[in-house]
């Protein structure tokens, strides 16, 4: 994974954002067309979401893409 600090605070965000609107993790998968499995994993920050999945979810949730992305990513730290 190139940038797991960044993959992490997506996963807290869309969790937030699912959570905002009283969803469980089934029923966001059931609105996007996705499986439980793929919304848990992108959550926990075991997967890289695809566009595809990104826009589904992003309609299920009624919010716009960019709003979706639109998180805050901490810094990575850089070794020498």
């Amino acid at each position: 994974m190139k940038n797991p600090s960044g993959i992490q605070a997506f996963g807290l965000h869309l969790r937030r954002l699912r959570e905002e609107r009283g969803l469980s993790q089934q029923e966001l998968a059931d609105l996007a067309d996705v499986s439980k499995l793929t919304v848990q994993r992108t959550e926990n920050a075991k997967f890289s979401a695809t566009l595809d999945v990104l826009i589904s979810i992003s309609r299920a949730l009624r919010v716009s893409l960019p709003e979706l992305v639109n998180f805050d990513v901490p810094e990575e730290s850089t070794r020498f």
